[in-house]
């Protein structure tokens, strides 16, 4: 195979749809915006949201309480989940990644204290529970905030 020899896969390549070039395009004239109105003129239509003078839908809609956008939600885990680690070893975010006791960890990781753990275990995580750090100390473990 040479570079003179490649093409695209058919159909991958199509024309140029070129709007208002006369009458032989099947899209001249007014170019697919109809006769007159707002839509039919340049730098016409309305914002988003708009509707028409109506109050909009989204202050119609009654608003309650805070949303903070700065939020950086951690993943939640609970202690049963880290039985799947060997006794004695340390348990990092990485490390459950790798088992698959996580999907995905963005910000941090909390553990929380639903189900039991019979493992010695090393947890370090970004935020605990009371209840998971009294269950892995009860274990032999030991929690670490990181």
């Amino acid at each position: 195979m040479n570079l003179h020899e490649l093409s695209p896969a058919a159909g991958s390549n199509t024309r140029a749809y070129r709007k208002g070039r006369g009458p032989g395009s099947g899209n001249g004239k007014t170019a697919g915006r109809g006769h007159k109105g707002q839509w039919a003129r340049s730098g016409g239509g309305v914002r988003v949201g708009f509707e028409g003078g109506q109050m909009p839908l989204a202050r119609r809609l009654p608003k309650r309480g805070f949303h903070n956008i700065f939020a950086k939600p951690l993943e939640a885990i609970n202690v049963s989940a880290l039985e799947k680690f060997e006794d004695g070893s340390v348990v990092t975010v990485q490390d459950m990644l790798e088992k698959g006791v996580l999907s995905k960890c963005q910000y941090g990781v909390k553990i929380l204290g639903n189900g039991t753990i019979t493992k010695k275990l090393t947890v370090q995580a970004s935020a605990f529970s009371e209840s998971a750090k009294k269950k892995i100390v009860a274990a032999g473990g030991r929690w670490e905030v990181v």
